[in-house]
């Protein structure tokens, strides 16, 4: 099996490990790391359930090859909460109902991060936009939209 050191920053702090290289950056936080946080949902990129922010930008993690990694910042849904307590979109979307079974909440989430690091007070079609990665089968997205254009709203506050 081929391996290689893979280094990077991981929600903050520099990590190094032996890896696979063309293992995907979702099995490497899941199965090397235990960060479990970040879901498997198709594995071909489709649903969005692994989203997680690589250099600030929402990806697939099922597509990204862990060897692409190297010398990047990666930010999972672990990141978000501070002492156990929830950050802003993760409370917004609880206040506006977004969560049902949440097997898709922490891509949802991850995907909302990502528009608000660059757009601060989006439309409701930029938020459509935002999360037309993700797939949700329980909320029919409007409690989603929702939830994120009020965390958009705290951020103005």
């Amino acid at each position: 099996m081929n391996k290689e050191t893979i280094r990077f920053m991981l929600n903050g702090e520099q990590v190094e490990i032996y890896a696979n290289p063309a293992k995907s950056l979702l099995h490497l936080l899941r199965d090397d790391l235990g960060l479990t946080g970040t879901k498997e949902g198709c594995g071909q990129g489709e649903c969005g359930a692994c989203t997680v922010l690589l250099d600030d930008v929402a990806v697939n993690s099922c597509l990204v090859p862990a060897g692409k990694i190297s010398g990047h910042s990666v930010i999972t849904i672990e990141a978000l909460s501070k002492d156990g307590k929830p950050d802003f979109v993760q409370e917004a979307f609880v206040e506006k109902g977004a969560v049902q079974c949440g097997f898709c909440t922490p891509g949802m989430v991850m995907s909302a991060h990502a528009l608000l690091r660059q757009n601060t007070d989006p439309s409701p079609e930029e938020v459509k936009t935002a999360i037309s990665g993700n797939l949700c089968r329980c909320t029919g997205y409007k409690q989603i939209e929702e939830a994120i254009l009020s965390a958009a709203e705290k951020l103005k506050s």
